[in-house]
């Protein structure tokens, strides 16, 4: 597959009547545990130094990448919403931890559209600023270890038949807020490659802007439609007018099956939209709190 661009994805034109938008980790694949237990988690500690209230670091990142609404966003807003919410839990306050501000971090992530490591990257030869530079070097370490560690994990069950089934019908694209390489890289490993027209990563911008440029004002709206595992990618869906499948986490094998056997059937004749997409969104909004367990 060629190199990708925003052009590019604008410029691809429609050969089948309907668009399908998939995300990949958590979603297509069950790799949203590994990716933050053992690489993500693990170099938040060790490059921002937080071993000392290591236990409450893993558990506000577990929470705010996994088990919460905020599940599957990008990493960089995601590790400012770790480092405040260890500057309010009093355990952490108790040990007179000193808990990293990165206010250019977080204005760098107000401004820059395309949150990824070309764009931090440029804003540090720009800037020469510490904290970006530690940023950088901290994301380019979660990379290395997710090459290392992130192998060998099959896509979910049906999820290569809902693939193999839907391009009869639909132009699909991969939408993700992982960097392109690793996208890459797993969905060739898998063989699953073959059924996507493009995988857009977060070096594209965000995943609103991946159906935008690739979908909107190409198909009717009730003619597109995003699967994803988080409220983010319902949100991205919504925002250009698509309709949303939530893959359940937790239950992505029998969400998945229910795609295959149901809901796609649904979808391309139609009947998707209004009552039916709405229960299903109510379910999935009921397994992601806003609220940290410790809080409750």
């Amino acid at each position: 597959m060629t190199e990708l661009t925003q052009e590019k994805l604008k410029e691809m034109a429609p050969e089948k009547d309907f668009f399908i938008g998939v995300d990949s980790d958590g979603c297509a694949f069950d790799t949203m545990e590994i990716k933050h237990k053992e690489c993500f988690i693990p170099n938040i500690i060790k490059h921002w130094e937080l071993q000392p209230v290591s236990k409450y670091a893993r558990e506000a990142a577990e929470f705010v990448n996994l088990y919460s609404k905020w599940r599957g966003i990008n990493r960089f807003p995601a590790l400012i919403m770790v480092f405040d919410l260890l500057k309010e839990r009093p355990e952490v306050l108790k040990r007179n931890v000193s808990i990293p501000e990165v206010k250019s971090l977080r204005e760098w992530v107000k401004t820059e559209t395309k949150l990824g490591n070309p764009a931090l990257k440029k804003a540090v030869e720009e800037t020469g600023d510490p904290i970006l530079e530690k940023s950088l070097e901290w994301s380019e370490a979660v990379n290395r270890t997710v090459a290392e560690m992130v192998k060998g994990i099959p896509p979910f069950p049906f999820v290569r038949e809902s693939l193999e089934k839907a391009v009869e019908f639909a132009d699909i694209i991969v939408v993700s807020a992982t960097p392109s390489e690793a996208l890459q890289r797993e969905w060739r490993e898998h063989a699953i490659d073959k059924y996507v027209r493009a995988i857009c990563g977060q070096e594209l911008g965000k995943k609103e802007e991946h159906i935008g440029l690739a979908a909107r004002g190409k198909y009717k709206p009730e003619h597109m439609l995003m699967i994803g595992d988080a409220p983010g990618d319902m949100k991205a869906a919504k925002a250009n007018g698509a309709l949303f499948y939530p893959i359940i986490p937790g239950h992505e094998d029998e969400s998945w099956e229910r795609f295959f056997k149901e809901a796609m059937k649904k979808f391309f004749q139609g009947e998707y939209a209004g009552s039916y997409e709405q229960e299903l969104i109510e379910e999935f909004d009921r397994y992601l709190p806003s609220t940290p367990p410790w809080k409750c």
